[in-house]
């Protein structure tokens, strides 16, 4: 304790605003390193959850809820390839009523590999592209070059202020920290502008993806709010929902459960196994074995709002 407090005076030094400003800089630098520390024990199987809360002085839910979601979100960078063959694009009608027609520049937040992208594109949009991940953006950029394809993030977009008429993002919006991203989002729109939220969430109905869910959920659970409220400076939020099918091989639908975080962040063994159950469903269900094509069906879901003037 000597020790620690001795350093922390050093990194005060005489106080002040210039103190607190240096220990902030201090703590977001070893609060980094920490995550990356846990992240690798945890994809090394070096430490359970219960070790881990237990060096953070935590619960091992508390360290779990903390930790695990920040390893899912930033994990989508090592199965980027996986992530661009197996997810699915999005209907056009949606696109349609997510972007308004007198649109001239869109920015596609949290853009991944570009499956929406390259539809913003195709319609003659001046588009913004802003991927946090090195790897996503490699894809991204060799998917879609027409598009300007930057680094950044939902909380600290690299745009001036009203740069764009509109804001997509596509499957990403749980990942964002919502009470600072929705400030940026406003910032970087014009006035009057149009935030769009979407999702393809799989069709459970069909017996099927029952089936492939119920396989997924042995492993894990989680729950994603496709329908997110949207608060200040935000107004007239409005809700569409699309059905429609895509269709996919079955190396592309294995490539879809590969890319989905959870099943990245697994232990190696644990992910084996997962993936070994699905090639079984494949193998076995009566809708799909022996089938070259599968048609994957989904719900589109939708969210707009519109900027305050």
């Amino acid at each position: 304790m000597l020790r620690s407090m001795k350093i922390v005076e050093e990194i005060e030094g005489s106080g002040g605003l210039g103190g607190v400003a240096r220990m902030t800089e201090v703590i977001a630098a070893l609060e980094y390193r920490r995550t990356e520390l846990i992240e690798q024990l945890r994809s090394q199987r070096l430490a359970s959850w219960e070790e881990i809360g237990q060096a953070c002085g935590m619960t091992r839910q508390g360290a779990s809820r903390r930790w695990s979601r920040q390893a899912q979100a930033t994990s989508f960078g090592d199965a980027a390839a996986a992530y661009r063959r197996g997810r699915p694009p999005y209907p056009e009608s949606a696109v349609d009523w997510l972007v308004p027609g007198t649109a001239r520049s869109v920015l596609d937040l949290g853009a991944g590999t570009g499956k929406l992208t390259q539809l913003l594109v195709a319609r003659g949009l001046d588009v913004i592209a802003v991927e946090p991940l090195a790897p996503m953006r490699e894809e991204l950029i060799a998917a879609v070059p027409q598009a300007d394809v930057r680094d950044g993030s939902a909380e600290a977009i690299p745009l001036e202020d009203g740069a764009v008429d509109a804001v997509v993002v596509a499957q990403a919006w749980h990942w964002f920290d919502a009470a600072k991203a929705l400030p940026e989002i406003a910032r970087v729109l014009t006035p009057g502008g149009t935030l769009g939220l979407v999702w393809n969430v799989r069709d459970h109905s069909v017996p099927w993806v029952a089936e492939l869910d119920r396989v997924l959920h042995r492993h894990t659970r989680v729950e994603i709010d496709s329908s997110p409220s949207i608060g200040t400076p935000f107004r007239e939020v409005e809700r569409l929902d699309v059905r429609w099918e895509h269709a996919l091989t079955r190396a592309e639908l294995l490539d879809l459960v590969a890319s989905r975080s959870y099943v990245i962040t697994m232990p190696a063994a644990d992910r084996d196994e997962l993936m070994h159950q699905v090639g079984e469903l494949l193998d076995s269900h009566l809708d799909l074995r022996g089938r070259k094509k599968l048609t994957m069906p989904y719900l589109t879901r939708c969210t707009r709002a519109q900027l305050a003037s």
